[in-house]
């Protein structure tokens, strides 16, 4: 089983970071073929058009998205939305190369505020590409990141859980 980790906050020091790598690591120590798409390295270019040619840090990207089977998505809420970087992200996928995929996602915010609302959306996204989407999101606080790492194994756990979930439900649909 292939899959994408992805970090989609365009932000430096993002705390959606700490987090996606956080289950970078322990969906690795799971499945070696597993890859981390970080949108806060800033090597993704700006999505222009078909006849465009992007770099090669934005190929790859692409090309592991649709090659993966399945997607762990975090993203913090701006404005009540998830990341503009992450929906630019999603520009360079063929929606025909998409269907029958899992993905689960994390959502973090300031507060506890507008998480169902940005679920909905990446859901709604996610749905457009036919991918399915775990119905059990993990949804955190900035509280939850301190110093460039995860403050309490609650968050931990809540992160693994969500990744055990997805790959579960990846292996129940891969076996049929």
């Amino acid at each position: 089983m292939k899959i994408v980790v992805i970090s989609g906050s365009p932000r430096k020091n993002a705390n959606t970071q700490v987090l996606m790598k956080y289950v970078f690591e322990y969906t690795k120590s799971k499945h070696q073929e597993t890859k981390f798409i970080n949108l806060s390295e800033g090597q993704i270019e700006y999505y222009r058009g078909l006849d465009i040619q992007y770099n090669e840090t934005t190929k790859t990207a692409a090309r592991d998205i649709m090659d993966a089977d399945v997607w762990l998505i975090g993203s913090p809420i701006y404005n009540s939305f998830f990341s503009s970087a992450l929906k630019n992200l999603f520009e360079y996928i063929d929606y025909k190369k998409t269907s029958g995929k899992v993905a689960g996602i994390t959502i973090l915010a300031a507060g506890n505020i507008g998480f169902t609302n940005v679920q909905t959306l990446i859901t709604q996204l996610l749905s457009y590409f036919r991918v399915i989407t775990n119905p059990k999101a993990v949804f955190l606080t900035t509280e939850s990141v301190s110093e460039n790492s995860i403050t309490d194994n609650d968050t931990r756990n809540r992160l693994k859980e969500m990744v055990d979930e997805t790959l579960e439900i990846a292996s129940k649909l891969h076996q049929n």
